[in-house]
């Protein structure tokens, strides 16, 4: 039983910062999931893969972890790069514009 402790990045379609402040505390897989052969869905029978528990902080995260004695990994959040654009760099004077002479 081995957890990963991280803070979760948001995806391409997002634009707010919700659930982004958060940590969760994930099971790695102990068995590969195998197809059923009567449905042929992807099936496995370790339960630990369905928990995800959250925490407010990384501290308290790795607190849990040690007090009920799970080996964890930390994984570092990567900074996301923040563009500061300007709507009117849309209309920049630059460029010569198909109406002008």
């Amino acid at each position: 039983m081995f957890a990963k402790i991280y803070q979760p990045a948001r995806n391409a379609m997002q634009s707010g910062r919700a659930l982004s402040k958060q940590w969760f505390l994930e099971f790695t897989p102990e068995m590969a999931q195998r197809p059923d052969p009567l449905m042929g869905w992807t099936s496995s029978t370790d339960m630990r893969a369905q928990i995800r528990l959250s925490f407010d902080s990384q501290e308290a995260a790795v607190a849990y972890a040690r007090r009920q004695g799970i080996p964890y990994q930390v994984m570092t959040p990567h900074a996301p790069k923040r563009y500061v654009k300007s709507y009117a760099d849309n209309f920049a004077t630059d460029r010569k514009q198909p109406w002008s002479h």
